[in-house]
């Protein structure tokens, strides 16, 4: 038998979140030897070994990005959640053995919105910039966001590839000289055509001009400046959504893209006077023009694979909010193809978050703020709670009251329960992983359909357990955790009943089933070891919520 060494955390609360006692050393099922690797786990010993399992292929790049956030606010859930989501697919590489991965996150520090922010704050620009990013980085780390490069616009390296990105456009006769009329959305850095913009009335009753699709005011604008040739990629755009089913995902958002192809991709202006924005970088070999701040933005993702010197493991999985899907699922791609370079691998568009079911806002003061809430739930408590909740086909909503009742039911219930059952010294003493008795097993499976309490399959629990790791595995592929969380939750329950069918407190009053009680035993912590090796994802750091 093998000592758990444990190191008991005991019981304490949170607000109205109840933490669990949990083992923090040992062989219990987040604390394996980092050369572990996931489907190489020891199994029951009536079921023989898997440990000739290969490893499974990841099906895409392990390159994957969130949106580089404007810093014109701090932090909010919103932010949080994008970067969670990143990080868990991010770390379930890591889990599969992937050594070689970029996981990239940062600030989008360019443009007017942000040049007009720094204004009402009475700062310098690059001091406001400097100070906002700042407070995303300390979330992130508070949050263990485990990025391998924080990009912001303002670094010189950045500079550097888009000014040779632009050069390459120009070389390859997509960007001419021209003149844009039209509305533009400063708070959504976007342009828009008539059919894009509809008439409001503001809080004082006065008709204004507004964005159709976000709501925020617009202004005419007319301005000589540089257009990009985004008329041409119409049926290049739509090849390359047709080339692959999972380029974006959830599937629901492909027919979007496919009708704003449909409706017609007017040349896009891709640079302001530098008269009217000098935030950003400039056009190169010409000092009047300032380069679109969306265009400066993408390239980020070059950036951080090492461009323009190297590409190292691009096409990258970028995550987006479903706000900036045009300009990821049009525009980037395009940009891409006209510089001789292949289109993201896929586009995870997620859905936003509610607060009480409503639209957060600073004037309804209803904003989330992801520093309280991890003061409150922990890092992983929030963690777990964004991961399960957060469905990227639907916005998500989001309420304290929801948070504890998670939490409660899942992480402290359903596995803190199990694992307190098993670590319990009355029942374990010696606070071992107790062994798997061969012997023993058939009384099981034979106690399943003579006993006089409920029938219990425990084979079916065992062949759940040996599924298990592929199911989860499918989902976080396919990028649906709030699915995987439910799957492993699922086999924990099943545990639980499996627990309070064969009664092991019972068991430890009747000596002659010691080695029944050994295996029963066993049995629900394997199934604590697999789900644990399985949430490592979502919950790194599981002492602060179990």
């Amino acid at each position: 038998m093998q000592s758990l060494t444990s190191s008991l955390v005991h019981t304490t609360v949170r607000g109205n979140y109840r933490v669990g006692t949990c083992v923090r050393r040992g062989m219990l099922p987040w604390k394996l030897k980092t050369d572990v690797r996931l489907y190489q786990w020891r199994t029951f010993s009536s079921l023989g070994s898997t440990s000739g399992r290969s490893k499974p292929q990841i099906d895409g790049s392990p390159f994957i990005t969130t949106p580089i956030f404007y810093v014109n606010a701090v932090p909010h859930i919103g932010h949080l959640y994008s970067a969670t989501l990143a990080d868990t697919l991010h770390r379930w590489y890591k889990v599969l053995g992937y050594q070689d991965t970029i996981f990239s996150t940062g600030t989008d520090e360019h443009g007017l919105k942000v040049q007009q922010s720094a204004l009402r704050h009475g700062k310098p620009t690059k001091e406001y910039c400097d100070q906002v990013s700042l407070q995303f980085k300390e979330l992130f780390i508070k949050s263990d966001i485990g990025y391998t490069d924080f990009i912001r616009t303002t670094e010189d390296r950045h500079r550097e590839a888009v000014n040779h990105f632009w050069n390459k456009l120009v070389a390859n006769g997509y960007i001419y000289e021209g003149a844009y009329k039209g509305w533009y959305a400063v708070s959504d850095e976007a342009f828009l055509t008539d059919e894009q913009v509809k008439d409001v009335k503001d809080e004082d009753g006065n008709i204004i001009k507004v964005s159709s699709e976000t709501g925020n005011p617009v202004e005419w604008t007319e301005e000589k400046n540089y257009m990009f040739r985004l008329s041409e990629f119409g049926p290049r755009l739509k090849a390359w959504l047709s080339s692959d089913t999972n380029v974006i995902k959830p599937a629901k958002f492909t027919n979007l893209i496919h009708q704003w192809i449909q409706d017609g991709l007017p040349d896009l202006s891709v640079s302001r006077q530098r008269s009217r924005l000098e935030w950003g970088i400039p056009v190169p070999n010409d000092n009047t023009q300032t380069i679109y701040v969306w265009l400066d933005a993408l390239v980020n993702y070059l950036t951080v694979c090492g461009y323009p010197d190297k590409t190292h493991l691009w096409p990258a999985v970028h995550l987006v909010g479903k706000d900036i899907l045009k300009f990821h699922a049009i525009y980037w791609p395009a940009f891409l193809m006209a510089a001789d370079m292949p289109p993201p691998r896929a586009i995870l568009c997620h859905s936003h978050w509610m607060v009480n079911s409503q639209k957060m806002s600073k004037s309804k003061g209803n904003v989330a703020d992801p520093f309280e809430k991890i003061q409150t739930f922990t890092k992983d408590g929030l963690r777990y709670f964004l991961m399960r909740e957060g469905v990227p086909h639907s916005d998500g909503d989001y309420y304290d009251e929801k948070v504890v009742k998670y939490l409660n039911a899942e992480l402290a219930g359903t596995l803190g329960n199990l694992l307190s059952r098993c670590t319990a010294k009355s029942l374990n003493p010696k606070q071992v992983f107790p062994p798997f008795h061969l012997s023993a097993f058939p009384a099981i499976s034979a106690n399943d359909s003579q006993s006089e309490t409920e029938y219990f399959d425990s084979d079916e629990l065992i062949k759940s357990l040996q599924d298990l790791p592929d199911i989860v595995n499918a989902y976080y592929q396919n990028f649906q955790v709030h699915k995987a969380i439910e799957a492993i939750m699922s086999c924990l329950r099943q545990t639980n009943s499996f627990m309070q069918h064969y009664k092991p407190w019972n068991l430890k009053k009747q000596p002659e089933n010691a080695k029944l009680l050994d295996t029963t035993l066993h049995v629900a912590m394997e199934s604590l070891r697999i789900s644990g090796i399985l949430l490592q994802p979502v919950i790194p750091d599981r002492k602060s919520v179990v």
